[in-house]
């Protein structure tokens, strides 16, 4: 029989308009009875439903993660009580005759008997953080999709700027671009006025990007669409500013020290920090294990097995929004002379699994460093270093680093290190 946890406690099946709620409460016995409500989502509805769970001494609150419609429950309920969020395939009713009614009173017995794994649910502050971070990203994406766009229009009309300049959204082509759109008709365009519009190295490819330029064909609509997104383009830009200023501003009251903790990570930069601080937060007690964060982070492969067959083990769909931060942040880390410490068991698992396998195991690697790290405080400081593949200059600006491991491993090897002068300033 299983035990019961909760004697009292409520399940919540949540939709859109309105919610149905059960609170089961258990006597000596263990005879559980119900009581079902239903409520409107207003936030009236919601403080009505949460003066009925005082009045019923109901404190344990659990819901299935629908959509975004949890969340305005969850704000008016975090602080009194404790709201545990599910998601929907961990607490799924069995199929056949089934009503919100049931589908309540069923999250209520899982609930009961402790049963429904809980979701990771950052703090307010944290949740603020990503919820920007998060729309930078899709903004970032938005001013690619227009880059992207204004290139192809620039191909099709005979201009192959691309070939000759390195970015073709620097200010040299920028300006030439202004040039030709403000044209009435091409065969107003003048050679000596492309040269003077060129900035730095840009003026010893005069030739060439005049060749590549001579000769365009651009009809009206493709001039309005490259207008249109490039207006666009700037508006993206304009706002992605606004909001890293706010990052920075939230970033600087009690998450700065992790950001700078994550950075020390070989291949993680600013941005890569703070999207990693803003997904997992900085309270690594919320995961048991680095394990349990990886599997969170779907950089575990799945467990598929059966009559002694694995099936699949491929990595989980979790993880939306870090793992391929992280597996561009192990990219870069890979391809890093300086620090080649990942690069190193990059190459080795690679020779065994490939490259697609080794990349999701190297970000596993540096996503359990940085849990270490949070948990620690310590920068990024590994034991099975090897220095040797270290550049000179390097390792002279990882001095105390290099000593400080050779003092654990001395220790580790029961060796007294006290007597030693390990002073850097002395050496």
């Amino acid at each position: 029989m299983l035990k019961i946890v909760r004697p009292i406690c409520c399940g919540v099946d949540v939709h859109k308009r309105f919610i149905v709620a059960s609170i089961g409460s258990t006597d000596n016995h263990g005879v559980t009875t119900y009581q079902t409500k239903n409520f409107y989502t207003h936030n009236k509805d919601i403080n009505s439903f949460k003066r009925w769970l005082i009045s019923n001494n109901c404190y344990d609150v659990c819901m299935e993660s629908t959509g975004k419609y949890w969340i305005p429950i969850f704000n008016i309920l975090e602080d009194d009580f404790n709201v545990v969020v599910a998601n929907p395939k961990y607490i799924k009713a069995v199929k056949g005759k089934k009503t919100d009614k049931k589908d309540s009173i069923w999250i209520t017995d899982l609930f009961k008997h402790d049963l429904c794994p809980q979701s990771f649910i950052p703090p307010k502050s944290t949740r603020c953080l990503r919820e920007l971070l998060r729309y930078r990203v899709k903004l970032v994406n938005m001013a690619s999709s227009e880059k992207n766009r204004i290139q192809n229009s620039l191909t099709i009309s005979n201009i192959t700027l691309d070939s000759v300049l390195s970015d073709i959204f620097g200010k040299s082509a920028s300006n030439i671009l202004d040039y030709i759109l403000s044209l009435d008709k091409p065969e107003d365009f003048n050679e000596e006025v492309i040269k003077t519009l060129l900035c730095k190295s840009a003026k010893t490819k005069s030739d060439d990007i005049i060749t590549s330029i001579k000769g365009f064909c651009i009809p009206d609509s493709t001039i309005v669409k490259i207008k249109s997104s490039r207006i666009h383009l700037e508006s993206i830009q304009n706002t992605v500013s606004s909001i890293d200023e706010e990052v920075d501003r939230l970033i600087s009251s009690e998450y700065q020290v992790y950001v700078d903790l994550a950075k020390t990570v070989p291949g993680i930069s600013d941005n890569s920090s703070k999207v990693i601080v803003s997904e997992i937060g900085i309270d690594m007690s919320a995961f048991s294990t680095s394990k349990k964060l990886c599997n969170w982070a779907g950089l575990t492969p799945q467990n598929n097995e059966s009559a002694g067959k694995k099936k699949s083990t491929k990595v989980s769909r979790a993880g939306v929004y870090l793992k391929p931060i992280l597996v561009q942040c192990a990219n870069a880390a890979i391809k890093s002379t300086k620090e080649p410490y990942f690069r190193n068991k990059y190459l080795k698992i690679k020779k065994r699994r490939g490259h697609k396998k080794a990349i999701i195991a190297i970000a596993r690697m540096m996503l359990t460093c940085i849990y270490k790290m949070f948990q620690t405080g310590e920068t990024f400081n590994p034991i099975d270093i090897n220095y040797s593949d270290i550049p000179e200059a390097v390792l002279e600006s990882k001095r105390e680093q290099i000593i400080d491991n050779a003092i654990k491993t001395l220790s580790k090897l029961g060796i007294d290190t006290s007597i030693l002068n390990l002073n850097p300033a002395n050496n």
